[in-house]
């Protein structure tokens, strides 16, 4: 994996650049779709290749390893020839989702031992075996294992947390270096920072993280229970330490206005649930702020979905047909909301890139940050 900073912003720590992998070239800074279970929620791939424009996306190790399984992945010769799709792809280590299996995981020296939570039969996953998987699962780029810790956790479960997750990766990245991939492309593995909401454990989380010399570096451990503007400290303290040659994962955020504002702080790659799950429930993201399409206004409204087009399906769709297929309960109308969403959210860091090159965009996002969070 090459990176490569094609502009930096002279008012701020944005930055736009290039990620070169072994299936195609990632223009950053990127929104990645999250295809937890090997398929983007309520779209499909074409739809994500020709009209959403995703150039990657995120595949969750803890749900493929549980299901389909490991052994039909190496038999259809990884994910991308499972699930057809030619692009990029990231995995993340299942740290998040071990995480939130509180009551059905105990973490240990070794790893953290859980039950699945589809048939309740025990597993164990490791800093090593968690590579084996995203070899076998075959990602382009693979995640170190990590624990998540809660963004509510008191200073010393956090340091003891943060050393866990360190003396893991040492294990890990020793594996990754001891392994080959599988099906003949290059992969390629990020270690995560952790540190919970502490700048001195974050500082020395960075620090740590920084000196294993990996081709990228991920911020986890943020959006999970902490104030967003503690959040944003958090991002601010950790990218002053890690390497500015190398791109920057913020994992699972966020919205709209998270996004940008942490573009602004340096960050270059993001992914999250929110542009599919809440588009399935009804929520628009348009450049004009948020919708409600089971509102009652939207019912005679025959204008499109966002009207500066920020989206294919715009000019296909109006308000009040998206509102009606909501109101029956119709699958197309998740379809077409989902497909919107992450559309929205693809313009949306696209937008941001231009104006990086413009050099207008500390001015822009602010502007953009107060549009993002109306309630139409």
């Amino acid at each position: 994996m090459n990176f490569d900073i094609q502009h930096n912003d002279l008012n701020s720590q944005a930055r736009a650049g290039i990620i070169t992998t072994d299936h195609g070239v990632i223009e950053t800074p990127i929104f990645m779709p999250v295809g937890t279970v090997a398929s983007v929620k309520a779209v499909h791939f074409h739809e994500l290749r020709d009209d959403i424009k995703a150039q990657i996306i995120l595949g969750n190790t803890y749900h493929l390893y549980l299901r389909p399984g490991i052994d039909t992945l190496e038999r259809a010769g990884g994910l991308h020839k499972f699930n057809g799709w030619d692009r990029p792809i990231l995995t993340d280590s299942g740290g998040f989702q071990v995480f939130s299996l509180t009551g059905n995981r105990k973490l240990n020296e070794e790893g953290a031992v859980f039950r699945s939570h589809i048939d309740g039969s025990k597993h164990v996953f490791t800093p090593e075996n968690v590579v084996d998987i995203q070899r076998s699962i075959g990602a382009d780029i693979m995640m170190a294992f990590d624990e998540c810790t809660p963004g509510t956790a008191d200073y010393n479960y956090a340091k003891k947390s943060m050393e866990l997750t360190h003396r893991w990766l040492k294990r890990g990245l020793q594996h990754f270096r001891e392994t080959e991939p599988k099906y003949g492309y290059n992969q390629t593995f990020f270690p995560i920072v952790q540190g919970c909401v502490y700048p001195d454990l974050r500082r020395e989380s960075a620090k740590f993280i920084s000196d294993q010399s990996g081709e990228g570096n991920a911020i986890g451990g943020l959006a999970v229970g902490e104030p967003t503007e503690k959040m944003y400290e958090m991002i601010e303290v950790v990218n002053e330490i890690l390497p500015k040659d190398k791109p920057r994962y913020l994992m699972g955020v966020g919205t709209p206005q998270n996004i940008l504002e942490a573009i602004e702080r340096g960050v270059d790659m993001f992914d999250c649930v929110m542009p599919t799950r809440n588009g399935r429930n009804g929520m628009l993201f348009t450049s004009q702020g948020i919708m409600n399409m089971r509102n009652e206004k939207w019912k005679n409204d025959f204008s499109p979905l966002d009207e500066n087009g920020t989206s294919y399906v715009d000019q296909s769709y109006s308000k009040a047909y998206l509102r009606h297929l909501f109101i029956s309960k119709e699958l197309l109308a998740m379809q077409i909301a989902s497909i919107h969403n992450l559309a929205f959210y693809l313009w949306l860091v696209g937008e941001a890139r231009k104006h990086i090159f413009a050099g207008d965009f500390s001015s822009w996002k602010r502007e953009m940050v107060e549009i993002l969070g109306r309630r139409l």
